[in-house]
């Protein structure tokens, strides 16, 4: 069971997240705050593994209060989710330690990919930002790829199927077919050809003669 906390000052944001989120079936919303302030009381008594955060309340803003709660907690997983596009302040999140940052735009499911993402250990942000930050050369391409994903790309540009990468990895063929379909999706790229070209020509993967 993932335990969620949901931090908003918005009620029925929270409510809407709560019936959303219990809709996954494997999580439990250990509590919800409506400033950064009753966030970071609240964590004296309870430990979620993720907490979702908005950065425009009163009292105290999400972003102190984020970076507040990872020093009291590094386990623990902060996903912000916000409208806020403002490119200082998602530079001041990318080089801090928040784990994810998620646009209010966005549809359920991608909060919901957030989430499994930073669990295991990796960072999420929005592709929309990521895009724009890579267009605005603030980042590199390959932030769109985690390492395990790195390494598929790898071998399929050494001309390995599917099967044969999942032997290397020790994944299910539906594995790897999920990372592959979640990077085409990711790139808007149409197939593994045009995904690998992509990944040479921006220097994520080196070609081996």
């Amino acid at each position: 069971m993932i335990k969620i906390a949901i931090v908003d000052d918005h009620a029925l944001l929270r409510d809407a997240l709560k019936v959303m989120l219990e809709s996954l079936g494997n999580v439990e919303i250990l509590f919800e705050a409506s400033d950064g302030k009753d966030f970071l009381n609240l964590l004296e008594v309870f430990t979620p593994d993720v907490s979702i955060v908005d950065i425009n309340m009163p009292i105290m803003d999400g972003i102190a209060a984020s970076i507040t709660a990872k020093q009291k907690l590094p386990e623990m997983k902060v996903v912000i989710l916000s409208m806020i596009e403002e490119e200082q302040k998602i530079r001041d999140l990318w080089n801090s330690n928040i784990d994810g940052y998620v646009l209010k735009t966005t549809r359920f499911e991608e909060l919901a990919y957030a989430i499994k993402t930073v669990l295991k250990g990796e960072r999420y942000f929005s592709q929309q930002l990521l895009l724009k930050f890579i267009n605005n050369n603030i980042i590199k391409y390959s932030v769109l790829f985690t390492d395990r994903e790195k390494t598929i790309l790898q071998y399929l540009s050494e001309g390995l199927s599917t099967s044969e990468i999942a032997d290397r990895l020790f994944l299910s063929t539906r594995t790897v077919e999920k990372y592959r379909s979640d990077m085409l999706l990711r790139t808007g790229l149409p197939n593994s050809v045009s995904l690998v070209v992509f990944a040479i020509k921006h220097g994520i993967i080196n070609v081996r003669l």
